[in-house]
């Protein structure tokens, strides 16, 4: 069996918001320390670069590119209430993005199962000219964009399974056919986005799958919209390239938000995922997002890796409340009618 891959790099660390937020450098320290004692299933380091400037730009207005870079050297710039950098935030930036990116080209080429890269700062809240939420530049959306145009890739299917609805990456590919993106996520919460009544528009009309849930939502809830909704899509479909923006701020530790996922509900999740891309033929690349308790964060991302990388079964999750999104998304999937 291919080995999985991981990229991780402690200059993920030089990115430092500002004493007490809670998207800090301890977050990458942690899972360096959880790498370093590995002793489950094979996994490969794929080493992390600077993305380029091209890279960025794919995704990206030059005028947030030349926003981000003017924060370099400062050692502080506040670009929003929640969202600040400092002296090589913009580097540390980059080489977020690179590192997907890199990681990216080494499952496109069948070399690894699948790969988890774990990056900071996240990006799922960066829209194409804006930087927001802990949010610099919108990894997800910059790798997907390569894997497109460097390998062919004419179908991305982006899974959002952090408990924040990721607006950025839903407004970058809003318009367009070639990139699914479906996000579970806590609704009312920041940043009030995600409505299930959002499809997309134009060409991509039904190519943005919004389930949101609410607080208090479970194990069940997030596992039976990934396995009766998400991945009946996705057999239909039939991407070429599964990318998952992996948050694990909807465990019930986190202080951030109210859903009430356990560890291994994160294991069933990415065993679900696993399995469905053996089926589909298609490589997996996940791309850390938010986690906010550092102990609960560790624990998940171990329950991840050895779902991606081993052979667990997941679990069955009862049939709502997919049901429920079944019936309003049927008329732009039929395929969901028959689910």
């Amino acid at each position: 069996m291919r080995p999985s891959a991981v990229t991780i790099d402690a200059r993920f660390r030089e990115h430092d918001p500002g004493a007490g937020h809670p998207e800090r450098p301890d977050r990458i320290a942690v899972l360096e320390d959880l790498i370093a004692g590995w002793r489950g299933p094979r996994l490969e380091h794929v080493a992390a670069r600077l993305a380029s400037e091209d890279e960025i730009r794919a995704a990206h207005s030059a005028g947030l590119v030349e926003q981000v870079r003017a924060t370099q050297g400062q050692r502080r710039c506040r670009i929003d209430a929640d969202t600040a950098t400092s002296e090589r935030s913009y580097e540390t930036a980059l080489l977020a993005a690179g590192g997907l990116v890199e990681l990216a080209d080494a499952v496109a080429t069948g070399a690894y199962r699948n790969g988890f890269a774990f990056v900071r700062p996240p990006g799922h809240h960066a829209t194409a000219t804006q930087a927001m939420g802990f949010c610099l530049f919108n990894n997800a959306a910059v790798a997907a964009e390569h894997a497109r145009a460097a390998h062919g890739a004419e179908r991305v299917l982006i899974l959002d399974w952090d408990v924040h609805h990721g607006n950025g990456t839903e407004a970058i590919f809003y318009e367009s056919p070639h990139v699914l993106y479906s996000s579970i996520h806590q609704s009312p919460l920041y940043p009030g986005t995600g409505a299930a009544t959002d499809f997309g528009s134009g060409d991509g009309e039904g190519f943005t799958v919004n389930l949101p849930v609410p607080p208090g939502a479970g194990p069940d809830e997030f596992l039976s919209l990934v396995q009766g909704v998400v991945a009946p899509i996705a057999r239909e479909w039939r991407p070429g390239l599964l990318c998952i923006s992996a948050g694990y701020d909807a465990h019930r530790d986190d202080p951030l938000a109210n859903c009430e996922l356990d560890d291994a509900a994160f294991g069933d999740l990415a065993a679900t995922m696993r399995d469905l891309a053996t089926e589909l033929g298609a490589p997996v690349l996940i791309c850390l997002e938010g986690g906010y308790s550092l102990a609960a964060l560790s624990r998940s991302v171990v329950e991840t890796l050895e779902a991606f990388s081993g052979d667990r079964e997941p679990r069955t999750a009862p049939a709502e409340p997919g049901g429920a999104y079944r019936e309003r998304l049927a008329p732009l999937w039929p395929v969901l009618e028959r689910a």
